[in-house]
């Protein structure tokens, strides 16, 4: 049996976190253009160049301010995707990584173990916020799985990227892509899909943070 890679193998500081969010505005950058070409099936053609300057305006925000803890260098992501992304997915990606740090509070570091938790309450409070649930062809279907598979970031990507290939069957039952009734089964949803990229930076940087020693 292989052993799971943790998040990381020490505390989670801030520095793994802007580090992460700096890894997955780069996946998002690249992605771009599958996410809008994913959102103009089902969608206003938007997403990636949404999630594109949303992801940048992170990068400095954390950049510009360094905040000292995991939990408020969540919240300050959180809070800038909701000033700067348009559409939907500003408030509920805002909505989970604010939810995130919030559980997280102000302490140095946490465990692995904590800030699993605090992503799986991130992503409750997506769910509260959009009324959503598995299996309606949203985000969810992505953060669900991958977040359930914490801390086990190289099994958390694999649940997220399978959760997004999973919507393409499904017809939409929540946002936009709703309104195209069985039109919107065939195609993958865009949030999923930028949801598995934010699971690929995490299996990225722990891997370099073990790497490093």
């Amino acid at each position: 049996m292989e052993e799971e890679v943790a998040v990381g193998t020490a505390e989670v500081d801030a520095g793994l976190v802007r580090r992460w969010l700096a890894a997955a505005a780069a996946e998002i950058d690249r992605e771009a253009g599958r996410l809008t070409e994913l959102d103009s099936a089902i969608g206003d053609a938007d997403h990636g160049s949404n999630m594109r300057r949303g992801s940048a305006a992170v990068v400095a925000a954390l950049e510009r301010e360094e905040p000292a803890t995991p939990g408020a260098a969540l919240v300050l992501a959180g809070r800038t995707l909701v000033s700067t992304v348009g559409g939907a997915a500003g408030p509920l990606y805002g909505t989970l990584l604010r939810g995130a740090g919030k559980d997280l509070g102000d302490v140095p570091s946490v465990s692995p173990e904590a800030f699993a938790e605090a992503m799986r309450a991130g992503v409750a409070a997506v769910a509260r916020l959009g009324g959503a649930a598995a299996g309606d062809k949203t985000m969810l279907d992505a953060l669900l799985p991958a977040t359930e598979a914490l801390p086990d970031v190289e099994a958390a990507r694999r649940a997220a990227t399978e959760g997004a290939v999973a919507t393409v069957p499904l017809r939409a039952r929540k946002g936009r892509a709703s309104y195209l009734g069985e039109r919107s089964v065939g195609h993958e949803d865009p949030g999923a899909a930028s949801a598995a990229l934010l699971f690929a930076a995490l299996e990225q940087v722990v891997g370099e943070a073990a790497a490093d020693g």
